[in-house]
């Protein structure tokens, strides 16, 4: 058997016994759709990055939508996000009639670059075509972005922020989480992310009670909240009966939420191998490579993906694969450059960097249980390939 991209087996395997006994109790109770166990992880996902409330949903593309719905997103308005990243962090802004504005990343950590955004930023205001409405920053391959330094841009600009922390959940800057500084924290929970379930699911976090009175309510076809219900003296039938606003159907399905209740009972462990592997990983291979990754003075990654930089991409994943050790090209073709998004605005001064690293950027195997004897192998064969 060759070598494992993500083992989800491995982990599969630690914590069998207690996912077979959740699924079990799910069953046995049979509340499918928003059964306890939501509400049950919802508060625990709250508990460990310390936001005030957590709201569960379908995936994580649905979590980025469902904030830019609860802020009245509309035509003209101008949402700013990085390039480098998954269609879903861009694809959901035009559902709404909006625009994207793309902003070029930092090289050393490939997350949004302040710079970048503030002259994006400036220059819409300057040709007064759109109005700039939010941010999104994504906390790519496991990384925080740098939320300090964009969140003063926004209470500057009076522009809401969204952390796209897909990959990034668990992810901290001086030991705080993204909600710290983002007005609402999404992320996803594909199986292949640091915290995924066994099928989609997505959730998103904010500490503001109306938000998530909102976002409850847009989860659910946009049924009625209980001030709703009080406004309209609407008593004696189901709140979903009373739609006071156009929602979508994106419920966090309650066996997934089972799954994932065991799963973050050893998140921070794995988070901690995680790193561990990281580490080895960088003392192995720096000077060998082009660029290993970067992480920042009192930054933490959850390291979703171990990736680096070399020359001749092309030729070195061929000699890889050829050894049995699989590698990914994350973002090869950035969003601004795909045919549906040409036709919206980038920063100002273009996106350098973003078509330079697509060029150069590879990914190999991470995960928490990846051994010394497997790394050792995959580690020796960079080397033999660049």
């Amino acid at each position: 058997m060759g070598i494992a991209f993500i083992d989800l087996q491995a982990q599969r395997a630690r914590i069998s016994d207690k996912v077979d006994a959740a699924i079990a109790r799910v069953l046995e109770h049979g509340r499918f759709i928003m059964g306890p166990e939501v509400t049950e992880f919802e508060e625990k996902m709250s508990a460990f990055s310390g936001a005030r409330l957590s709201c569960g949903c379908g995936n994580g593309t649905d979590a980025l939508a469902l904030p830019l719905m609860a802020w009245g997103l509309r035509p003209g308005d101008a949402v700013f996000c990085p390039s480098f990243t998954f269609t879903a962090t861009a694809e959901v802004v035009p559902w709404l009639g909006a625009s994207p504005v793309f902003v070029d990343i930092e090289p050393d950590t490939y997350n949004m670059d302040p710079v970048s955004l503030e002259a994006a930023i400036e220059d819409t205001i300057k040709n007064g075509e759109l109005r700039p409405k939010a941010v999104i920053a994504v906390d790519l391959f496991g990384q925080p972005a740098n939320y300090p330094a964009i969140k003063a841009l926004c209470d500057k600009h009076g522009l809401k922020l969204i952390s796209d922390s897909a990959q990034g959940f668990g992810c901290t800057i001086d030991g705080k989480h993204p909600i710290e500084w983002a007005d609402v924290v999404t992320t996803s929970f594909f199986p292949a992310k640091p915290l995924g379930c066994y099928g989609d699911g997505g959730a998103i976090q904010t500490n503001d009670q109306e938000m998530w009175d909102l976002l409850d309510s847009l989860r659910v076809h946009g049924k009625a909240s209980q001030a709703d219900m009080d406004a309209a003296n609407y008593s004696g039938h189901e709140a979903k009966y009373l739609n006071p606003r156009i929602g979508m159907n994106s419920r966090l399905d309650t066996m997934q939420a089972a799954i994932l209740l065991e799963k973050l009972a050893i998140f921070a462990d794995e988070i901690a191998l995680r790193e561990k592997v990281a580490r080895s990983y960088n003392s192995a291979l720096e000077g060998s490579v082009a660029q290993v990754p970067f992480v920042k003075e009192g930054y933490q990654s959850v390291w979703a993906q171990y990736t680096i930089e070399v020359e001749n991409r092309a030729e070195v994943q061929k000699k890889l694969g050829a050894q049995g050790i699989p590698t990914a090209v994350y973002y090869p073709i950035p969003m601004h450059e795909q045919a549906p998004y040409r036709r919206f605005p980038t920063a100002p001064d273009g996106l350098p960097v973003t078509e330079e690293k697509k060029h150069t950027v590879m990914s190999l195997p991470m995960h928490p249980y990846l051994d010394e004897e497997t790394q050792g192998v995959i580690v020796e064969g960079v080397k033999a390939a660049v």
